[in-house]
């Protein structure tokens, strides 16, 4: 309602032979027309052609349009405030515009605190797979590529890559007795009797509690430390910084169907349910490549999400994003996956072929935590 409003005060303007404001109510219009233009509901011009037709009544000075154009607004809105700072120069000086004060966040768990949470976080890890039930998923695995920006194909140095879909593998991923088995079915659509190895390209395992594990494991001694709150599809999530030295760890990056393998060092960050002290995402991401390897970065990304099975509710895997950097390309491997349920030999023959189209993104948008006003994780965690 709060936009409708003051898109309604804008349109009012508009048919106004000439509005007069302050420069503290052109700061607060320049705000709303930010959050307007978000929207869609106004556009660049459109601010700027209101502006146009606007008089100052106190002066309008460079950091003032600084703070504004720090806003976020358009070249067109920018242009505008620069020519009404020209025309008020002979006017008095107006009062200082207060920056907008940054929002406040919540303390984070003391530092006794914060151990119990990994303690419990660490319980869970280790019992994860062991936790699960027998089942079988459709996963989709979407696998596209670039040229690095800054060479001949990649655009200008600094640009996002332009990756391209080369292509899409549905497979028929069963989970028993805590084993993940891999079964292509379909590639870009078509039946195959391929081997998932066979495949060839960058492919991804181990996400139903591997990784997971080898973070927590006692003798990986990773360190732990906190990061930030977050927001992960709508809920509260605490984040954890760790980091696991190369002679603790356990992560296998392969070339070449496996001919070339390194084990390096890594680091990431763990976000954890304040309740429950589940574990709703990890990243992982390499260190200290040796110079001579045909793969020179690697990220990966890993949500959870809830999924119901026989009646039963499961965090499981949702979406894997595995980004990583080669000699002469950069390869983005999209894993989702869809449609799990209980494992059964008669599942196997009734499985549907038919490849779920992608995830929307704000399915794993991050966004700024909230501030609760007593969050779960200021007190120590009780029994699981």
């Amino acid at each position: 309602m709060r936009s409708r409003l003051i898109a309604l005060f804008f349109a009012a303007c508009l048919i106004a032979p000439a509005t007069t404001l302050t420069v503290a109510q052109l700061y607060t219009f320049i705000q709303n027309s930010v959050q307007l233009m978000k929207e869609g509901k106004q556009s660049d011009r459109e601010t700027a052609e209101f502006l146009a037709a606007t008089k100052l009544s106190d002066r309008l000075d460079d950091r003032s349009v600084e703070m504004m154009e720090g806003l976020g607004i358009g070249p067109r809105t920018v242009e505008a405030l620069r020519k009404l700072s020209q025309q008020s120069q002979s006017l008095p000086i107006a009062q200082a515009i207060a920056p907008p004060a940054p929002p406040r966040q919540a303390p984070p768990p003391t530092s006794e605190e914060q151990a119990a949470i990994i303690d419990a976080v660490r319980t869970y890890a280790l019992d994860y797979s062991h936790s699960l039930p027998d089942f079988i998923c459709t996963q989709v695995t979407r696998r596209y590529y670039a040229a690095p920006p800054g060479t001949r194909y990649g655009g200008p140095e600094g640009g996002d890559p332009s990756y391209r879909l080369s292509d899409t593998l549905t497979i028929r991923l069963s989970f028993v007795d805590q084993k993940e088995d891999y079964k292509p079915v379909m590639v870009n659509g078509a039946l195959t009797n391929q081997d998932y190895k066979s495949l060839g390209g960058t492919l991804v395992s181990g996400d139903f509690g591997s990784m997971m594990n080898e973070i927590f494991e006692r003798r990986t001694e990773a360190r732990f430390e906190w990061a930030r709150w977050a927001t992960l599809r709508g809920k509260l999530a605490m984040a954890f910084g760790y980091h696991v030295d190369q002679s603790r760890s356990q992560w296998h990056i392969t070339y070449d169907t496996g001919n070339l393998d390194i084990v390096p060092a890594y680091h990431g960050l763990v976000f954890v349910d304040p309740k429950s002290h589940e574990v709703v995402r990890l990243t992982q991401e390499a260190e200290n490549i040796p110079a001579g390897f045909p793969v020179h970065a690697v990220e990966t990304i890993l949500d959870y999400d809830y999924e119901d099975i026989s009646g039963h509710t499961f965090l499981l895997p949702m979406k894997d994003e595995t980004l990583s950097r080669l000699d002469d390309a950069l390869s983005k491997l999209d894993t989702e996956f869809h449609s799990y349920h209980k494992y059964s030999a008669e599942s196997e023959l009734k499985f549907d072929t038919d490849t779920p189209e992608p995830l929307p993104a704000d399915k794993t948008k991050e966004t700024p935590a909230p501030l609760p006003p007593e969050t779960p994780a200021t007190k120590p965690p009780g029994k699981r």
